[in-house]
């Protein structure tokens, strides 16, 4: 069995992958969506029949994601989704807030004025996203998916590539308990004026308060989220 119920993903590719890679991305959203949520036992059979594969290559995806730190591996008891805990999502957090401030404070001082304004416009995307999620009307997928890319944009301004690739996999860890924290009361608001401060420190092009106002967003996303 080779095949996989992968056409939409696969449109977005740009040239064939390792069917490993397909489903592992699969099994990524679907963990990401809560459709398989943390501490939930991954059956390999019935997701191999479902993705009409052998276990050989959903037994690689789930390598993949294990390195990841999304599944947890336990011996003669297969693959579970991860449960990340209070000391796990302390870690991550801490480590985020110390790349990701300095990622910031480098923006401050190198950026240019139109990558400022790249990031002031995705700015005005997460306030307009989070509009209807406080009037109770929305889901909170849009706004998840703006804040990130405002994280990751400033980012590829810093343009360090090891960095990058350290945030993006404590990024995937984080996103397995995001929903606790942004979904909190007042949480969204606090959010938004905290980028609101980070946007008004890199303007100001002032590197030291850039990088304090990130550290506070992460010290009060840490708190909400647990």
């Amino acid at each position: 069995m080779t095949a996989v119920s992968t056409a939409p993903l696969a449109s977005k590719s740009l040239a064939p992958r390792p069917l490993y890679e397909e489903v592992a991305e699969l099994l990524r959203q679907r963990i990401f969506k809560r459709e398989l949520e943390p501490g939930n036992w991954i059956d390999e059979l019935k997701i191999a029949e479902e993705y009409g594969i052998s276990r050989t290559p959903l037994r690689e995806a789930l390598k993949v994601l294990a390195a990841e730190g999304l599944v947890t591996m336990k011996v003669r008891r297969g693959a579970y989704v991860t449960e990340v805990s209070k000391t796990d999502l302390s870690d991550v957090y801490h480590l985020l807030s110390l790349l990701e401030s300095d990622a910031a404070g480098v923006v401050a001082t190198k950026a240019t004025d139109a990558e400022l304004a790249e990031l002031k416009a995705i700015h005005k995307e997460l306030e307009i996203a989070a509009k209807p999620i406080a009037a109770g009307k929305a889901n909170t997928d849009e706004f998840f998916a703006t804040n990130e890319r405002f994280h990751m944009r400033l980012l590829a301004i810093a343009n360090n590539r090891w960095r990058d690739q350290m945030v993006a996999d404590l990024r995937k860890v984080m996103k397995l308990n995001r929903h606790n924290s942004l979904l909190k009361t007042g949480r969204i608001a606090e959010s938004l004026a905290e980028h609101q401060a980070i946007m008004l420190a890199l303007t100001s092009r002032d590197a030291v308060l850039t990088q304090q106002r990130m550290r506070e967003h992460f010290a009060n996303g840490l708190e909400a989220a647990e």
